[in-house]
């Protein structure tokens, strides 16, 4: 059967593979373009799956909010912040944060089997984009809330930190104030108030105080004195109503609070990356790689 352009065009529409990849399909399936869709899936799949292994510790935060209050906080990686700017990676975050919303699933196992508007799942979606841009993609995590005070503060900082704050009282410009120092102050705040602070994380760091301390061979009582200054000062640092606010270092952000009559009920910060190894690329690796098809 003779294959034309426009059948080729209208398998590049439907599937945003190449044109030569279109037309070795149509001439596989002897025209019949549900055939060489299908072929070209289970290639994506494959070729998907081969990259699976690789590093992906760039990509994109999205935040979306819904009519009822919900708040989705979504973070899907790519291995290089080029692909993350790519359209096509974009409106595929974007649709995974839709689908959230809508139907609110509880992990990212859940998420992977719900189906797109497209009809295909976020999991063979997400394999057909690795197949098409050639970098392995992964939804990473997620977190779904609704507002449970006043206001709700929204901050991101391009595509690479996202901050959700809920706050009673106040203002919504302050909720957005206190989401922009929980984004740019550092160390970022990792809980509200000390009494929050996981128990594990300051007896971690108890025990590096008390070990730095006796190394000036002072008696006891004095260490135990040091120790307990820079507990304290620890938790005013990792605490986000211990933290100097950030557009007035000459306050804590309790102190801004307080004035203001408000009080911040939980925070979320994503930051693009955060605890994931980072790609490390060697050109010539790439390049002898290409050659080779990996």
């Amino acid at each position: 059967m003779q294959i034309t352009a426009g059948m080729v065009k209208e398998l590049r529409e439907l599937t945003g593979a190449g044109m030569m990849d279109c037309k070795q399909a149509l001439k596989d399936s002897n025209g019949d373009i549900d055939a060489a869709i299908e072929a070209m899936r289970k290639s994506g799949i494959a070729k998907a799956a081969k990259k699976s292994g690789r590093i992906a510790a760039e990509g994109n935060i999205v935040i979306k909010q819904d009519a009822d209050g919900n708040t989705v906080i979504l973070e899907v990686n790519s291995e290089t912040d080029f692909v993350a700017k790519d359209e096509n990676f974009v409106s595929f975050c974007d649709s995974v944060a839709e689908i959230i919303l809508a139907e609110k699933p509880e992990d990212i196992e859940a998420l992977n089997n719900i189906k797109l508007s497209s009809g295909i799942s976020v999991e063979e979606t997400r394999q057909h984009l690795v197949a098409k841009i050639g970098e392995n993609i992964n939804v990473r995590r997620f977190v779904m809330y609704k507002a449970e005070g006043d206001s709700l503060g929204i901050y991101l900082h391009g595509t690479r930190i996202g901050v959700v704050v809920d706050m009673t009282g106040g203002s919504e410009d302050l909720a957005r104030d206190i989401a922009m120092h929980v984004a740019g102050h550092q160390p970022p705040p990792v809980c509200v108030s000390d009494d929050q602070i996981p128990a594990e994380t300051l007896d971690k760091e108890k025990e590096i105080f008390v070990a730095q301390a006796r190394e000036s061979g002072k008696p006891d009582d004095i260490i135990e004195k040091m120790v307990s200054g820079r507990v304290a000062k620890f938790k005013k640092e990792i605490t986000l109503l211990g933290q100097p606010f950030v557009k007035d270092p000459d306050i804590t952000v309790e102190k801004l609070l307080t004035s203001a009559g408000a009080s911040v009920n939980w925070f979320i910060r994503y930051e693009v990356g955060e605890g994931l190894e980072k790609r490390s690329d060697n050109f010539a690796e790439e390049v002898m790689a290409q050659a080779k098809g990996e």
